[in-house]
């Protein structure tokens, strides 16, 4: 009888040689993508984020009396153990990819940093007489109310946030933070807290803090000391079912306009939108929905014609670039300044190109499409879904056909994705029916085109790190004229207008996607 061969000794599980998902398959237990769940700094309530550094582990969400935790190696025993003893409720293991962890790691230490020095650093001070003063040395500023605004503020500033939500349930007041378009979450205020943050921000803003029926607006501006920035700050209060809601608009008055050059205009294109707002007169036009850069673009437009020779006058609501060299104005409806009795007193101003911040009513309408009729170039803003739009929009406010047909020179449609992060994008190759299905060129097909996906890492966190725009530049022919002038409906307009070479925001977006800037899910979720 011959021998038995002895057994193979196992072969340990390598967790550096595949993914967590794997890791979490090896172990039975679920996989979590952090950068998909909205991990608030309470968290650190239940376990203290020193410990959690320590053992590189995450709690991401409190379930049932449960904590939920992810761990990057759930083959370390004592770090489990470890995790157990430090928790008074029980947990929960997932597995995480341990860049995502430590991205959550170094967000939630940077919040408890934030709240630790509020009241020490003075982040927050007085920019002007009419401001309210954030200063944290006086005693309202040590109060917990005015700590977790400040904080959440300097947090949200620190991230490029635009807008903050304060937005009341049940059991907290949850704060969240709007970056690149997505909203995530980082705190949750208990209940008891809620009035009392509510009423802070009412403070600042010069707000009824008594009044909780009613929708309140105000504004107020601050200084952050740890950057130097100037932030004015837009407050809408709402009274909702579970309490009062607040909305904080950031604008960074200390921030700088972009060229046309840097925010993602192809070359055709460019050379389109500058050939058309440097005619000596005309409306340009750029239209989206509200958050998608329509202000950023024309104010990029400003600085590519600004130069000594040309007298530029804008009327804003608000200001949100500071451009020198151009005389720009606040609408301030309170003295009587709005968009129609302010542009009146521009075209009186000898202008050689005015900025309308946006057309709201027909009284502004018409007198901007006159004043680009009259010798001026007008720059402007609308809220329409697409190029077309634009102009049976200013039909339905009141303006003549034949005065849209004559008045406009082009229309820029647009909306912002997400940029994929250099660092950590995932390559990979599209099938034949993939490309051909997402509307790439036969050309392109036959190639073959590497795609890229979000993947997340420390820098990023969730795989995409800043915003560039998709766009459909419809320029005005006679052809388009004549259309406009008969008052053509807009599917007609977007049928000649593609025959006149227009193309969509979805073919410009494929572009981006083609080059490695964005990816289709990105995509998707911004055009279709």
């Amino acid at each position: 009888m011959e021998p038995t061969a002895p057994a193979e000794a196992p072969v340990a599980f390598d967790p550096e040689a595949r993914g967590p998902r794997a890791l979490a398959s090896h172990h039975n237990l679920p996989f979590v993508r952090l950068r998909d769940e909205s991990i608030a700094l309470d968290a650190t309530k239940a376990l203290p984020v020193h410990v959690l550094t320590r053992l590189r582990a995450i709690v991401y969400r409190v379930e049932d009396g449960r904590l939920k935790v992810a761990v990057a190696d759930p083959a370390d025993v004592q770090m489990l153990d470890d995790l157990r003893m430090s928790s008074r409720l029980p947990l929960d293991f997932a597995v995480a990819a341990a860049n995502e962890i430590d991205a959550e790691l170094r967000r939630l230490s940077r919040g408890q940093e934030l709240l630790a020095r509020a009241d020490a650093i003075g982040e927050v001070t007085e920019v002007a007489d009419d401001v309210t003063d954030l200063e944290a040395g006086s005693a309202d500023a040590l109060a917990p109310p005015s700590m977790l605004v400040t904080s959440i503020v300097v947090q949200a500033s620190e991230d490029g946030a635009s807008d903050i939500h304060f937005l009341p349930q049940a059991d907290a007041l949850v704060a969240r933070i709007r970056v690149d378009g997505m909203i995530q979450e980082v705190e949750r205020i208990p209940r008891v807290h809620a009035a009392s943050v509510v009423s802070r921000v009412k403070v600042l803003a010069g707000l009824d803090i008594a009044e909780h029926r009613v929708p309140q607006d105000g504004r107020f501006s601050l200084r952050l000391e740890s950057t130097g920035r100037l932030v004015d700050v837009r407050v809408a209060v709402l009274p909702t079912v579970e309490g009062e809601g607040v909305i904080l608009r950031l604008l960074d008055k200390t921030r700088r306009a972009p060229t046309l050059t840097e925010i993602g205009l192809s070359n055709v294109m460019q050379m389109q939108i500058e050939e058309a707002i440097y005619r000596p007169n005309g409306c340009v036009l750029v239209t989206g929905p509200t958050g998608s850069g329509k202000s950023t673009t024309v104010h990029a437009a400003l600085v590519d014609i600004r130069r000594p020779e040309v007298n530029i006058v804008t009327i804003e609501d608000p200001v949100e670039y500071r451009v020198t060299g151009v005389y720009q104005l606040q609408v301030n409806k309170r003295a009587g300044l709005t968009f129609a009795s302010g542009l009146r007193s521009i075209l009186r101003s000898d202008p050689d190109v005015v900025m309308v911040g946006e057309i709201r009513d027909v009284e502004t309408a018409k007198i901007t499409l006159e004043a680009a009729l009259t010798g001026h170039t007008v720059l402007s803003t609308m809220h329409t879904n697409d190029a077309a739009g634009a102009m049976t929009r200013l039909n339905d406010l009141g303006v003549e056909p034949f005065i849209v047909a004559s008045s406009v020179s082009a229309v820029l449609a647009q909306r912002l994705v997400r940029c994929l992060c250099m660092q950590c994008r995932d390559p990979y190759t599209a099938t034949k029916d993939d490309l051909g299905y997402l509307g790439f060129s036969k050309a392109a097909i036959e190639a073959g085109v590497t795609l890229y996906r979000a993947n997340g890492c420390p820098d990023c966190s969730k795989g995409y790190r800043g915003r560039t725009g998709i766009f459909q530049l419809l320029v005005m022919t006679p052809a388009l004229a004549a259309l406009v002038a008969a008052s053509a409906p807009r599917k007609q307009l977007l049928e000649a207008a593609t025959r006149e070479s227009m193309r969509t925001m979805w073919a410009d977006g494929l572009d981006k996607v083609g080059a490695g800037v964005t990816s289709v899910d990105e995509l998707s979720r911004v055009v279709r």
